[in-house]
């Protein structure tokens, strides 16, 4: 009975990864606007009742589709990290690029998880862990920098409602991190991912086309906004 029920999980486990893979083909030629379940069950030659047993609606397939973005970027970053020097900006470097090559070889997962939001669709609590990895990662090598001997002094904390946002944020995700040293942070994450968007979507042609040199510039220009110590 085991050995049955193992191989009808590796015939769904099989099956829900080829619905997956079609929804991205589909992601890529139509947009997430146009995907539906039928459309993606009738290239499969499924039923298109019979997907519902995986996925009970859009929805809930879009939500498979960015988790499992989110989390493979942030795998991509993670290894990117374990692979790279100790020093701060080493990491930050190698992070950072991790992030813009992820993003070239995935365009269309990025522009369903960074871009135009899906109308109608309301992302879910369960995508808010796999879409934290990424930031919290640029955090922590913030956070590093600041270990560093030859890390600058902090700025002065920003006060009024950003001061009371980055104190509880602090709080929750950061408490070694100054609060002004955080909201570099976000502002180079925000940056990163602002940078990559406009590369992606066609805004830096006839500017800083191609956009190699103007990135890593800004990779190094955001290393100091964090205060990351220069290398030796």
């Amino acid at each position: 009975m085991t050995a049955i029920r193992t191989a009808r999980e590796r015939a769904r486990e099989e099956l829900t990864r080829e619905i997956k893979q079609e929804a991205r083909r589909q992601l890529a030629s139509e947009g997430a606007q146009r995907l539906s379940l039928r459309s993606v069950a009738r290239e499969l030659g499924m039923a298109s009742s019979a997907i519902y047993r995986y996925f009970p609606s859009r929805d809930e397939l879009l939500t498979a589709l960015i988790v499992d973005a989110y989390t493979d970027l942030a795998d991509t970053a993670d290894a990117a990290l374990a692979a790279a020097p100790a020093a701060p900006r080493a990491r930050w470097r190698a992070l950072c690029t991790a992030v813009r090559d992820w993003t070239h070889a995935h365009p269309h997962e990025y522009a369903l998880v960074y871009g135009t939001p899906v109308p109608g669709y309301r992302a879910p609590q369960e995508t808010v862990g796999p879409a934290a990895r990424l930031p919290l990662a640029l955090i922590a090598v913030a956070g590093e920098g600041r270990a560093d001997a030859g890390a600058p002094p902090p700025p002065p904390a920003p006060a009024g409602p950003l001061g009371e946002q980055l104190s509880r944020l602090r709080a929750e995700l950061a408490p070694g991190l100054p609060e002004a040293v955080l909201a570099r942070a976000a502002i180079a994450w925000t940056q990163l991912f602002g940078m990559i968007g406009f590369e992606l979507f066609g805004h830096l042609v006839g500017s800083f086309d191609p956009a190699d040199a103007f990135f890593a510039h800004a990779v190094e220009e955001m290393a100091d906004l964090v205060g990351l110590p220069a290398e030796g």
